[in-house]
């Protein structure tokens, strides 16, 4: 198997460069051949929409694929069809659901938990609001979207999210929302909604486990912001 990929390499470095459809070609055999582990996150971008060269004027644009993932699909079209683009925006999608999916046997003990389950709601360009639905060992039972705004607004109703909990017979719960400024802190709005969602959940009897805030990764600060940890949450 070495002397297998000794040999391709060479045939690389001997080969004269290629239309951008030859090489899309080449790049579809080694990753039916090799498996995804063959191929770069260009070589992976380059066969969603088709064509190499836009790829990699996409990714030198937006800077890395984190921010590419969080485009609009009219931020993509200066670069590719508008059916490329709608191709790109759900590949990207798609991608961050089954990651979510594969995580929701886990056992939510902490923040940080929530914080990875939810971790695809950083690349969404509006406000979200989820409440994340658990039995009394603390399994998952379901994540629910209750509202979705404009950018920094999300317009929730205490039945809107408490409904989702009643419905499954969720022993407790916990909210999450984003914010697309990558910014986890807290707004006063985010406080006073809290604050009003645990007296709620008293009078209820259903227990609000923690608010998480999903953010963006950054020097100095963590990706998101718990209410719990920060004690507004007993």
């Amino acid at each position: 198997m070495p002397q297998l990929f000794f040999s391709f390499e060479s045939e690389l470095k001997n080969s004269t460069p290629e239309p951008s459809s030859s090489h899309c070609s080449s790049v579809q055999e080694r990753l039916a051949t090799y498996g995804s582990e063959a191929l770069d996150t260009l070589e992976h971008l380059g066969l969603i929409i088709g064509d190499q060269e836009k790829a990699q004027a996409m990714l030198e644009h937006f800077g890395s694929l984190d921010l590419l993932s969080r485009a609009s699909v009219d931020q993509l079209t200066p670069f590719v069809s508008r059916a490329k683009a709608l191709r790109l925006f759900s590949s990207l999608r798609l991608g961050a659901v089954v990651l979510r999916e594969g995580r929701e046997r886990l056992t939510i003990d902490g923040p940080l938990a929530i914080a990875d389950l939810c971790s695809e709601m950083r690349f969404l360009d509006r406000e979200s609001l989820r409440v994340v639905l658990l039995n009394v060992k603390q399994h998952l039972i379901k994540v629910v979207t209750v509202s979705q705004g404009s950018v920094n607004e999300t317009l929730a109703y205490a039945r809107e999210i408490f409904k989702p909990a009643i419905v499954h017979s969720a022993c407790s719960f916990i909210l999450v929302h984003n914010h697309p400024s990558g910014d986890p802190s807290p707004s006063e709005a985010d406080l006073r909604m809290t604050r009003r969602l645990v007296e709620a959940a008293r009078i209820l009897q259903i227990n609000l486990l923690d608010h998480i805030i999903i953010g963006t990764p950054a020097p100095g600060r963590n990706d998101y912001f718990s209410f719990k940890e920060a004690g507004v949450i007993g």
